[in-house]
Parts: C-alpha cells; sequence; structure tokens
C-alpha cells in the first residue's frame, strides 16, 4: 500500500502489531486518531505509557495490580482457603465477569507446553506452590484451557501439589469445548462450568 506520508505508515506499522489488527483496521485507526483534537489523542498516548510504567505484577497471586497486591488478594470478602488456577490474566477477567466465583487466583503466565519449550521452570508454579505451604489453601480449582498443553499443566502441577499436602484439586466441567480459550467462552457457560466442578 502506497502511504501519503512516511508519519502515517508508521503509526499503521506499530498499530498492526496489536492482537486482532490487520493494516486496514490500523489505517482506518490512524486517520481517525489524526481527525481528533489533540486533547482526545493525548490522553490515549498517556494512559498507555502509564499503563507500561505503573501496572506491576502481584506479589501473591501473579495478576496484574496497581500496588503489590491485587484488588482480589487484598480484598478480605474473598474466599481466602480457595485458589483458581489460571493460564493468563484475561482468564481471571473472563471468570470474574461471570459472577459465580468468590475465592482467589493464581496466573501461571502459561502453560506447559513441552513442544514448544515450555518447561515448569517458564510458568509461575513456584509462587503457587509456596502459596499451598504457607496459606490454608483447602481446594485449588484448575481453569485451565481444555487443551493438551492444558492437560499437562494440570497433571504435572497437581502431582507438585500433592507432594507438599493433601489438598483437595478439581477442575472446571468441560462443557467448554476441547480445545477452546476461556476467555472466548460466554459467561453463562464459564460460570456453570465453575458451579459444577470436576474432582481431580
Amino acid at each position: 500500500m502506497n502511504y501519503p506520508s512516511k508519519i502515517i505508515q508508521e503509526t499503521v506499522e506499530q498499530l498492526s502489531k496489536l492482537p486482532g489488527i490487520g493494516k486496514k483496521t490500523a489505517l482506518r485507526l490512524t486517520l481517525f486518531l489524526l481527525r481528533q483534537p489533540e486533547e482526545f489523542v493525548k490522553p490515549i498516548a498517556e494512559s498507555l505509557l502509564w499503563l507500561k510504567s505503573q501496572a506491576k505484577v502481584c506479589q501473591r497471586c501473579c495478576n496484574i495490580a496497581d500496588y503489590d497486591l491485587c484488588n482480589i488478594c487484598s480484598n478480605p470478602k474473598r474466599e481466602q482457603h480457595i485458589i483458581c488456577v489460571v493460564k493468563d490474566v484475561q482468564d481471571v477477567l473472563a471468570i470474574e465477569s461471570t459472577h459465580f466465583y468468590t475465592g482467589l487466583y493464581h496466573v501461571l503466565g502459561g502453560l506447559i507446553d513441552p513442544v514448544a519449550g515450555i518447561g515448569p521452570d517458564k510458568i509461575n508454579l513456584s509462587q503457587l506452590l509456596q502459596r499451598i505451604k504457607h496459606e490454608p489453601i483447602s481446594e485449588v480449582i484448575f481453569a485451565l484451557n481444555a487443551t493438551i498443553e492444558g492437560d499437562i499443566t494440570i497433571h504435572y502441577v497437581a502431582k507438585r501439589i500433592q507432594s507438599i499436602r493433601d489438598v483437595k484439586m478439581t477442575t472446571i466441567s468441560r462443557g467448554i469445548p476441547v480445545g477452546g480459550e476461556l476467555e472466548y467462552v460466554d459467561e453463562t457457560t464459564l460460570g456453570r462450568s465453575l458451579q459444577h466442578r470436576v474432582t481431580l
């Protein structure tokens, strides 16, 4: 595509690096932003810089946080004896949107995938095991993708937890399609799968 200026071309190139944004959408966004007054565009740019410089990782559960603890871990009304283990932050948001779950989370930050060279040392497993050791956890819910990698991760993590102490371990029921990503599952299905979880 021939762009009318290098500035537009560079902006399109940068925006098209975002997931789900192709070159055509990036061009539409670029031209839209170009037509807006500076007071519209400036807060967007500032919020992106603020996001990158100020967002933290929760020291307890590895969720995204404003402070050392995220707003879920620091909420005394949450059930402190249940941990829901998820792949990433999008899964926390998906489960929270159901309003069915009131426990805590642990974000692994990925799944064990031997083919891709992702071993247990590449996910946030040691933090989870420390929580099992030192916190009064009575149940661990595995809410991982219904994929081979998800199943490998559940099997490995469950064995590591069993080696520490006896904790009830469950998985969300498989009303979620095999191969499906949690962030794309509708709220009702996800909520019901949490309510009807299966003991490992």
